[in-house]
């Protein structure tokens, strides 16, 4: 049985903009569930596929080199998988790393060459840009990370459908920042966002998936 899922962009956007709460014992939740989306169809992805595409955010921040980074330009041409998160997140932000890394180290090079995955911080106060590309190298040379006005950051994510708040100081002196969990895959050809993968997306599904992407023609 086929399990990729397509929906039309509004059922796509309520499913998207879940809320991922990383709280400090570890633990995961999602607020809520997804709206009823369309039966299985013949999309080729295990992810679920959009009817219709998000728009690449128009947004420069600070790589972790401490030079400013352009989305859409320096991602342009290249399959760009787009996540939000924070590095003390103790949970779903490096799982989800770790996958797609694990993912992209068995594909061949050709496509691994067209791959760019950007991790953009919820948390730019903790996540400095050195903090972060110490924390991103283990997941290897595909991975970069931006930091910024969190505020840019929040209406970038609101526009492809995900929410961000600001992080939390609990009385403990932790830290947590609720986000969405969702990776958003958009195609080389045509920069549109066209497969959202959830929290619960495994290693073979991203693998499945990767080579598709790369020669996606939509």
């Amino acid at each position: 049985m086929p399990r990729t899922r397509t929906l039309p962009l509004s059922a796509a956007l309520i499913a998207a903009a879940l809320l991922a709460g990383c709280s400090p014992n570890g633990a995961h939740h999602e607020a809520g569930k997804p709206a009823a989306v369309a039966a299985a169809s013949d999309s080729p992805y295990r992810g679920t596929a959009l009817d219709n595409g998000f728009t690449k955010p128009d947004l420069v921040l600070t790589d972790t080199t401490g030079k400013p980074f352009d989305l859409r330009r320096q991602t342009a041409g290249k399959t760009t998988l787009v996540f939000f998160g924070y590095t003390n997140c103790p949970d779903v932000c490096p799982t989800t790393m770790g996958d797609l890394s694990t993912a992209l180290a068995q594909q061949p090079q050709t496509v691994r060459n067209s791959v760019q995955v950007i991790f953009i911080t919820t948390d730019p106060e903790r996540d400095t840009p050195k903090s972060l590309g110490k924390w991103l190298a283990g997941f290897g040379e595909n991975f970069t990370g931006l930091s910024g006005d969190l505020t840019k950051v929040k209406k970038a994510a609101l526009n492809i459908g995900i929410s961000v708040e600001d992080p939390k100081k609990h009385h403990d002196g932790t830290v947590t920042s609720d986000h969405g969990t969702q990776v958003i895959a958009f195609t080389p050809k045509d920069n549109q966002g066209r497969v959202v993968y959830t929290s619960g997306t495994t290693v073979d599904d991203f693998a499945h998936d990767l080579p598709l992407l790369t020669n996606s023609a939509r």
